[in-house]
């Protein structure tokens, strides 16, 4: 957030398309219920710690409600449930929780995301295929929508839970929410290791193997070229190497002697900050794909059950303060779709389409959904879903993602919306088919059509 004239200005974690807006810090849902109630037609919409990559938490010309000073949290009880205040980030609950040997039940790559923030996206972590999205293990939440404060269960208004579990914050602003957390025995995780020369080998593996792991994830290198070598697999073209880590949280026994007797203990504090200025251009096309080729070196071909830190397994980059900031002022955008099972040809097709565009991804992810969230507008279905960072600015780029998103659509897949920040309007109905049962419950709750914010009225869903 930058002062200005006018307000404040606001962009996403991509640096990208900011727009001014009067960002509110209420202390509690009071507060926000009062802010509410004054939005007036440029609307209103909630704000965590910005980790959304695009526009879902900016308001241009409205109001944004800053959750920051909505924070705190009981102690997880003896059923394994906390109460928590929707600002607090998961890396305050991960800090205290831990230590008493529980975990977040469902963790995206990384901390800094705000409990409400995690309900809003229904976040997934590298456990969907085995515990689902995040919204999964929300007992209750608390709701402030223009129409009064609302308690919200599956069971007690099950349609306004759903509706807010993925909703982009388009129902009201959470305010509390009580969740189910993860008993664990220690601060570390097994983990196994693989290197894969192309894409189609991976993929295999992972529909093999990942129902063996509770936590599956691939890294892709899209920057290499396309491999003539043909796929046993799938008898396509090789393309895209990747490293598969899958693992498990380790017990007391799988330890060393000298680490048993440790208790957990809370993630180290950002040990790099990445600085205001950064030279331009240093993520480009050479750099990125010198990165990849080290990155794919450096791991082991094969290597099983090694103890791993849990930090450095979950938020390797929550190692790195600012990081977004090695985009420079141009700023980035993630691009992360899923497709059903049998469309996997989807996810060759996007990687060799990067490839031979020539348009470098510094992160590629690639991950397996279990079942979905029956929200209206939570992101993962059954399938594969592969996430990309690529630098705005690059050549071809608007052009390559407009045809993958038709790609998408056209197999029954979708683009996960707390990452988007330029996907077409006439795309989104095919992408999310129910979007009339959303727009239904924001009648209900908010009648004046108040909670708005940029990313739903450039996306028509105002």
């Amino acid at each position: 957030m930058r002062e200005g004239s006018g307000g404040q200005l606001l962009s996403g974690w991509g640096r990208a398309g900011a727009t001014r807006a009067v960002v509110q810090t209420p202390r509690d849902a009071e507060g926000i219920l009062d802010l509410l109630s004054e939005a007036d037609g440029r609307g209103i919409v909630a704000r965590g710690l910005g980790r959304s990559y695009g526009d879902a938490a900016q308001c241009a010309g409205g109001t944004v409600v800053d959750t920051v000073r909505l924070a705190g949290t009981s102690a997880v009880d003896a059923s394994g449930e906390v109460e928590v205040r929707a600002g607090t980030s998961l890396d305050t609950l991960v800090r205290r929780s831990v230590p008493d040997g529980w975990f977040l039940p469902v963790t995206p790559g990384t901390r800094q995301v705000t409990v409400g923030g995690a309900i809003a996206s229904d976040v997934h972590g590298k456990n969907h295929h085995v515990d689902g999205g995040f919204s999964r293990h929300v007992a209750a939440m608390t709701i402030a929508t223009p129409t009064g404060l609302r308690r919200v269960s599956r069971a007690e208004d099950g349609e306004l839970f759903w509706a807010t579990a993925g909703g982009m914050g388009l129902t009201g602003v959470v305010t509390s929410a009580r969740l189910r957390m993860l008993e664990v025995d220690t601060d570390r995780m097994l983990v196994d290791t693989d290197r894969f020369v192309d894409l189609d080998s991976v993929m295999a593996a992972m529909e093999e193997g990942d129902d063996r792991y509770r936590y599956s994830v691939a890294w892709v290198d899209c920057s290499g070229p396309i491999r003539a070598k043909a796929s046993r697999a799938r008898g396509r073209p090789g393309v895209g190497r990747a490293v598969l880590t899958r693992g498990d949280h380790a017990r007391v026994r799988d330890l060393p002697p000298r680490r048993r007797r440790s208790a957990p203990s809370p993630p180290d504090r950002p040990r790099l900050r990445v600085p205001r200025c950064v030279p331009r251009g240093i993520l480009n096309r050479a750099s990125i794909a010198a990165f990849n080729e080290a990155w794919y070196r450096r791991a082991p071909r094969h290597r099983e059950a090694e103890v791993q830190p849990m930090w450095r397994f979950f938020h390797p980059l929550d190692g790195v303060a600012e990081w977004n900031r090695l985009y420079g002022r141009a700023g980035f955008l993630q691009y992360q779709f899923a497709v059903p099972p049998s469309r996997g040809d989807v996810v060759m097709a996007a990687v060799r389409e990067l490839s031979a565009q020539r348009i470098p991804s510094f992160l590629a992810v690639l991950k397996r959904f279990g079942p979905s969230s029956p929200g209206p507008l939570s992101f993962p279905i059954p399938g594969w879903t592969l996430a990309l960072d690529v630098p705005l600015g690059a050549e071809g780029l608007s052009a390559c993602l407009d045809r993958l998103d038709v790609m998408v659509a056209e197999s029954k897949g979708r683009v996960y919306l707390a990452k988007d920040s330029r996907l077409r309007p006439d795309v989104l109905a095919a992408m999310y088919p129910r979007l009339a049962e959303l727009s239904s419950v924001r009648r209900r709750v908010d009648p004046g059509g108040v909670v708005r914010s940029d990313l739903s009225r450039r996306l028509g869903l105002d």
